[in-house]
């Protein structure tokens, strides 16, 4: 078989720090006598056709969710880094990331209404800079 060209596609990755871009190089392959083009399929993304990475989604999720740091602040992180992101591509990013784990929450659902009794610790966080929510 004969190499006639290849598909390249690239996607942004975040290591502590550090953004990446990751090149992947699909190699496409044909042959004369039976005219067959091959190509090695495309892996699997979180975001089909997407520039994320699971890595980046997932550094995304944790820092607006378990740090607290909203989208337009990871904007400015991304753009000083080098990596014009908008506010809005994020957001599509967290909604995607919603609906591929919607199965895992359908499932701590289903086990956490199998207990007679749930407890809760609905304590309010006094967080210095907020009140009632806001930032002041």
């Amino acid at each position: 078989m004969k190499r006639i060209g290849e598909d390249i596609a690239e996607k942004l990755d975040y290591a502590p720090g550090v953004f990446t871009v990751e090149r992947h190089i699909r190699g496409k392959w044909a042959c004369r006598k039976c005219e067959r083009l091959v190509q090695a399929p495309v892996a699997a993304h979180v975001i089909d056709k997407g520039v994320p990475t699971a890595g980046l989604l997932a550094h995304v999720l944790v820092a607006k969710f378990a740090d607290h740091l909203p989208l337009y602040r990871q904007e400015a992180i991304f753009s000083r880094a080098g990596y014009a992101v908008p506010r809005s591509t994020l957001a599509q990013w967290v909604g995607a990331c919603g609906v591929q784990l919607q199965p895992v929450v359908d499932a701590l659902r289903s086990e956490v209404l199998t207990h007679p009794v749930l407890h809760a610790d609905e304590t309010p966080v006094n967080r210095p800079g907020f009140c009632g929510g806001f930032l002041v």
